[in-house]
């Protein structure tokens, strides 16, 4: 175990998935081995060459927040909406609300989250205004003068990346360390190891700590068919996302929020909070050649930091989105450091590639495995590729053997994280 005497623990857990909007039906999906990828319904994507995502249907946060908050929906894009109600729904399921039990000055808030596209009813007036003026030409100076005065006021703050945080910190009136962590896929994990850094250096005694994406967006979309190797198997979208697999043909987007209550554990013991599992570790890197040595040594940091071995480990939780190069990369440094002997679980086939949010999402699945006491299986992984070394568990859930599990994180830079999770037991 790490030698510090302040240990972090989870207390509450806000989930708004593809596959459930709470951790119950979201467990219940996993464990089903249900995906939540389908053609898209919030838009016509049709033209695109992939129009298929993780979408959550029928999302409202105005359902979610509590109700003094809910006119400031208005001032959130739906990635920010999403973040925020995540954290209303981890805040509560935390057993209430911090507020009278802790010093606000203790209480932190940490959020992975991208730049959130734009909506184009916030910029359709002011286009409009701007392109009529001569056929198929474009006035700066018509924009200039009068089609900005048609953006509304506020515009801006409803796609800043650190709104989340914001927004967050307001509800649960959190007025300690607050930060906004924008590196893409691992963002998520950054910022759970930021947040367990400062509570080890005694800086706080309680975070939220979560992360939110929506990449199901006209701008953000159609981006992203252009630049991203995305899968075009858009006839059967529940199987276009397969972690490595041979016949792997590149991700799918999707969207989401989960939000963890992180508290030191002395902290929650003593307020009576209902303990869900414990953070021991968390290491980071930079594999500028994504060849596997660096992110192996940060699995390794990791594995040391949390006083274990390889073998006391019960599965991998890995990123695998279905890209032919960054899979083989992240499956080189799980050989690496545990050859084939440990379970590889990679919970994306499920709900597509969350971005911000697919670091904290992919880590509750594996809490509510060491929690239920088994771990589904992977999703549309069904023939290996000898360029992903790894034992990837398929079909129907396996008994949890060992107490940890080790997530890790990515970005296609080369950017890499890794975190242990231990399984309560009461000490």
């Amino acid at each position: 175990m790490p030698t510090t005497t302040r240990r972090a623990v989870f207390t509450g857990l806000g989930v708004l998935s593809p596959i459930g909007c709470d951790a119950a039906s979201f467990w219940s999906s996993l464990r089903a081995g249900r995906s939540g990828i389908r053609t898209v319904q919030q838009f016509d994507a049709s033209d695109l060459y992939c129009h298929m995502a993780g979408e959550i249907p029928d999302f409202d946060a105005k359902k979610i927040v509590p109700k003094e908050h809910r006119k400031r929906l208005n001032q959130m894009g739906r990635a920010v909406q999403l973040g925020f109600a995540g954290a209303a729904l981890a805040w509560e399921n935390a057993k209430g609300p911090l507020k009278g039990q802790i010093d606000p000055f203790r209480y932190g808030v940490e959020f992975a989250c991208m730049m959130v596209a734009t909506e184009l009813e916030d910029l359709v007036r002011a286009s409009k205004t701007s392109v009529n003026c001569a056929p198929g030409a474009i006035s700066l100076e018509v924009w200039g003068r009068d089609g900005i005065q048609q953006i509304p006021p506020q515009w801006m703050l409803k796609y800043l990346p650190n709104m989340p945080a914001c927004h967050a910190s307001i509800l649960v009136d959190a007025q300690g360390p607050n930060n906004s962590i924008t590196s893409g896929d691992v963002a998520g994990l950054l910022a759970l190891g930021e947040a367990f850094r400062a509570m080890q250096r005694n800086l706080a005694d309680a975070f939220l700590v979560g992360g939110c994406e929506s990449k199901i967006n006209p701008l953000s979309f159609t981006r992203h068919n252009t630049f991203q190797p995305l899968s075009r198997q858009n006839d059967e979208p529940s199987k276009a996302l397969r972690p490595f697999d041979a016949a792997r043909a590149g991700t799918v987007l999707g969207e989401g929020a989960a939000v963890a209550s992180l508290e030191e554990l002395e902290f929650a013991k003593g307020r009576g909070a209902t303990i869900l599992g414990e953070l021991v570790s968390f290491a980071a890197g930079f594999d500028r050649g994504k060849k596997g040595p660096v992110f192996a040594g940060v699995i390794r940091n990791a594995l040391k930091q949390a006083g274990i071995t390889p073998a006391q480990v019960d599965h991998v939780n890995a990123a695998a989105s279905g890209s032919r190069e960054l899979d083989a990369f992240e499956a080189r440094a799980i050989h690496e450091v545990f050859g084939a002997e440990v379970p590889v679980f990679a919970p994306r086939g499920h709900f597509g590639n969350l971005g911000a949010a697919s670091g904290t999402m992919e880590l509750v699945a594996s809490l509510l495995a060491l929690q239920h006491g088994e771990q589904p299986g992977t999703l549309n992984h069904e023939t290996p590729d000898p360029a992903c070394p790894v034992r990837v568990h398929t079909g129907e859930p396996r008994r949890v053997m060992n107490p940890y599990v080790v997530k890790l994180s990515y970005t296609d830079m080369g950017q890499c994280a890794a975190v242990v999770v231990r399984r309560w037991d009461g000490e």
